[in-house]
C-alpha cells in the first residue's frame, strides 16, 4: 500500500497557520451571506410570530386539559 497525503506522517500545519486558514474560511463564508430585503424580513417575522402564537395556544390548551384531567383524577376541590 502506498502512503497518501492524509497519512499520520504527512506534514501538518502549525498552530497559527491553522488559525489563519480558519479565519480566511470564515471570511469567505461571510461573503456568501445574503442580507434579506425589508419585504422579506417583514414576511419572515410575520411567519415566526404566527407560528409562536399557534404554539402558545397549543401549549395553553394542553395545560388546561392536563389540569382538568389531574383535577378529575385527584379530586381537586377548588373547581379550577
Amino acid at each position: 500500500m502506498s502512503k497518501t497525503s492524509s497519512s499520520p506522517t504527512a506534514e501538518k500545519r502549525g498552530f497559527f497557520a491553522r488559525i489563519m486558514m480558519f479565519l480566511r474560511q470564515v471570511i469567505d463564508e461571510m461573503r456568501k451571506v445574503v442580507t434579506p430585503t425589508r419585504q422579506e424580513l417583514i414576511k419572515m417575522t410575520g411567519v415566526v410570530l404566527v407560528f409562536v402564537i399557534i404554539v402558545i395556544g397549543l401549549v395553553s390548551l394542553l395545560d388546561w386539559l392536563f389540569g382538568m384531567g389531574a383535577s378529575w383524577v385527584f379530586g381537586s376541590s377548588d373547581g379550577l
